[in-house]
């Protein structure tokens, strides 16, 4: 009986070895599997983060342009990184800890035989009772109830001994697994975060090595052309003081001088090529605008009869 007790014992040991194992390797695998999948997924976008930053460069000046260019393939590198970081836990830590739904599964099997052993000899021990209590002066039959009781007992012996070598070697080789898988996956991390540390570095520099003066000086020159042909453009030189009346001057004088000025330079205007009066259409407004100012007062000392004539040639 003591032998029967210590042997469950060592049963429920054995099965919440395999237990244990099936439980928490199995979530760290789905767990690692989702993390490796999840940097995937961020390499993936990523990548169209590069291809949206390419393309925006290119609608920029050259200075933006080339280091939003060199940024992007400093970013572009460290996703290469990552795919190799992705395939590199695949390999050597979603793979080993797969093995262990495998390995589990047959170390219960060996457990479900080691039990089925147990429990024939379970059974051949209380058959012989009841062969006992109902005939004891049947030694025959006793005697080959006892030898059925002692092969089931040699039986279940050397299974215990097969059953313990089996998960010893499991939890030997899971011991030496859960070390080299997690090592393995802290050395694939710490590859790839040095990488892109690096890489990350590279693309601060670019980006801290943009000269924001330069490509604005670029767009300026784009955008600010009209300030260049204003600065370009003669400036105009109408003295208005010829309209305005010198002292003692007459009135009726001063309208002739004023009329034949006009005459004058509406003649010269006929000459002028169209596309010269083109040009100065912009300046002759603003000439016009000083040029009424000086008439309001010339209009102010001039007789009726003058204002007539004068409006007459005005119009």
């Amino acid at each position: 009986m003591n032998s029967s007790l210590s042997r469950d014992s060592q049963v429920q040991i054995m099965e919440g070895t395999v237990d244990n194992a099936e439980k928490y390797l199995g979530q760290f695998c789905l767990l690692l599997a989702s993390y490796t999948r999840k940097n995937a997924r961020l390499r993936d976008k990523v990548d169209l983060l590069i291809k949206q930053i390419m393309d925006f460069a290119n609608t920029e000046n050259p200075e933006m342009r080339r280091c939003l260019k060199d940024f992007g393939e400093e970013m572009s590198k460290i996703q290469d990184y990552r795919q190799a970081e992705v395939e590199r836990l695949d390999a050597k830590v979603i793979g080993p800890l797969k093995e262990y739904g495998r390995l589990t599964k047959s170390k219960r099997a060996d457990i479900k035989k080691f039990n089925s052993v147990r429990n024939r000899e379970m059974k051949e021990l209380e058959k012989l009772q009841r062969l006992k209590q109902r005939n004891p002066s049947d030694r025959q039959g006793i005697s080959l109830a006892e030898a059925s009781v002692q092969k089931a007992s040699v039986d279940v012996s050397h299974t215990t001994h097969q059953l313990e070598e089996i998960i010893f070697k499991f939890q030997q080789q899971k011991l030496k697994d859960i070390k080299a898988i997690f090592s393995n996956f802290v050395t694939v991390e710490m590859i790839f975060h040095s990488k892109a540390l690096e890489m990350y570095t590279n693309a601060f520099q670019h980006l801290n090595n943009f000269d924001e003066e330069k490509d604005l000086a670029a767009f300026r020159s784009k955008v600010c052309i009209s300030e260049f042909e204003n600065d370009a453009r003669p400036s105009q030189t109408h003295s208005s003081s010829s309209l305005q009346p010198s002292p003692g001057s007459q009135p009726g004088k001063r309208l002739g001088e004023a009329t034949r000025e006009r005459e004058k330079s509406n003649r010269n205007k006929l000459r002028t090529p169209p596309r010269v009066l083109h040009a100065h259409f912009q300046e002759d407004e603003s000439d016009d605008e000083e040029e009424e100012e000086d008439e309001v007062e010339e209009l102010q000392d001039l007789s009726d009869d003058g204002y007539a004539q004068y409006a007459k040639i005005r119009k």
